[in-house]
C-alpha cells in the first residue's frame, strides 16, 4: 500500500496563525498545493469566523478549489451540524469530526467531555454518511495531554474505537503537544493495532520537541501509511501553550520518498510554496528539507 499524504496547513496551521489571510490568498496556497502534487488539503474550518476568524471564507474556498482541481480532495473541519449543512452546501465531499483522548483538553478546546463531544457530532456523522461524505475523526492528546500528563493507551483506544464504530473512516491520531516520541508511539500502536488495523490510522505529529519525523518512522515502520502534515510546519494549538506546528510537508515528503513513496510530489514546487506562506505570514522559513532543497536549487 503507497502512503498517503494529508495536508493540514490551510486549515490546522492557518488557524492558528496570528495573522489573518485573505480568501485569495488561502485559494492560491492550496491551488500550490494541489500544482506541486497533493491530493488530499484539507480546505478549511466551517466554524464561526467570530471564534476562529482566521478560517472565514471557507464557504467560498472551498467553491474555488473544488473548480480549479476536481482530481483533488478537499476535507473540511466541522464541529456541528450548522457547519456540517454549510459545508454540504458548498459542496463538501469529505469532512472531519474532532474530539481528544484527554478529558480535560476536550473541556478546555470545546467546552465538553469526550462523551459529550462525542455525542454532539453523532448526529453529523449520520448526516454525512447518509449523504455520501466521507467522516474523518481527530482524536488529540495521543500521546501527552498539557492538562493531564502522559496519555495511557486505554484513553486512545476507546476514543478511537467509538470513533470507527460511530462510522469514521479513518482516524488522525494527534500528538497536540509533541512531547511523544518513538517509544510512546510504539507502546500505543502495539496495543491499538490488534483493535483497530493500521489502514484507518493516521498520524498527526507537532513537532515542537523535534519528535515528527522520528514517530512517523516509527508508525511507517509499524503499518500505518497515512499521515497529516503542515506546508512550512505552519500551526499550534492554543490550548497547547508552546506546541509548534504540525511536521513540514517538505521534510515528510522527503522522508517518505526515501521509502520510494509519493514520487509524484515535487519536493522543490512544495518548497517554493511553504517559503512563499512563510514570507506572507511574515514568519521565518523553517522546514528543514525545503531549506536544502531550495538551497541545492540556487
Amino acid at each position: 500500500m503507497d502512503a498517503a499524504i494529508i495536508e493540514v496547513g490551510p486549515r490546522d496551521g492557518l488557524q492558528n496563525e496570528k495573522q489573518q489571510l485573505n480568501t485569495q490568498i488561502k485559494v492560491n496556497l492550496i491551488n500550490r498545493l494541489a500544482d506541486a502534487g497533493l491530493l488530499k488539503i484539507e480546505a478549511g474550518a466551517f466554524v464561526s469566523p467570530k471564534a476562529v476568524p482566521q478560517m472565514k471564507g471557507a464557504t467560498e474556498i472551498l467553491e474555488q478549489v473544488l473548480l480549479s482541481n476536481p482530481q483533488c480532495h478537499y476535507p473540511v473541519l466541522v464541529p456541528n451540524m450548522k457547519g456540517f449543512e454549510a459545508a454540504q452546501a458548498a459542496g463538501a465531499r469529505e469532512i472531519a469530526v474532532f474530539t481528544a483522548a484527554s478529558n480535560s483538553f476536550t473541556k478546555a478546546n470545546i467546552n465538553a467531555t469526550i462523551d459529550e463531544s462525542i455525542e454532539r457530532f453523532k448526529p453529523v456523522i449520520q448526516a454525512a454518511l447518509k449523504n455520501n461524505i466521507k467522516v474523518r475523526g481527530y482524536v488529540s492528546c495521543i500521546a501527552h495531554c498539557p492538562y493531564e500528563g502522559f496519555t495511557q493507551p486505554q484513553q486512545v483506544i476507546d476514543v478511537c474505537k467509538t470513533l470507527v464504530d460511530a462510522g469514521c473512516y479513518q482516524i488522525s491520531l494527534g500528538d497536540t503537544t509533541g512531547r511523544g516520541t518513538s517509544k510512546h508511539i510504539k507502546l500505543l500502536l502495539q496495543e491499538l493495532l490488534p483493535i483497530i488495523p493500521a489502514d484507518l490510522l493516521a498520524g498527526h505529529f507537532h513537532d515542537t520537541y523535534g519528535q515528527a519525523i522520528a514517530n512517523i518512522s516509527t508508525a511507517l515502520e509499524m503499518g500505518v501509511c497515512s499521515f497529516d502534515s503542515s506546508i512550512a510546519g505552519l500551526g499550534g494549538c492554543p490550548y497547547a501553550p508552546g506546541a509548534s506546528g504540525n511536521v513540514a510537508t517538505e521534510d515528510l515528503v522527503y522522508l517518505l520518498q526515501s521509502y520510494g513513496y509519493c514520487n509524484e510530489i515535487n519536493l522543490t514546487k512544495l518548497a517554493e510554496t511553504g517559503r512563499w506562506i512563510s514570507e506572507t505570514l511574515n514568519r521565518p522559513y523553517t522546514a528543514k528539507a525545503g531549506l536544502a532543497t531550495l538551497a541545492a536549487c540556487s
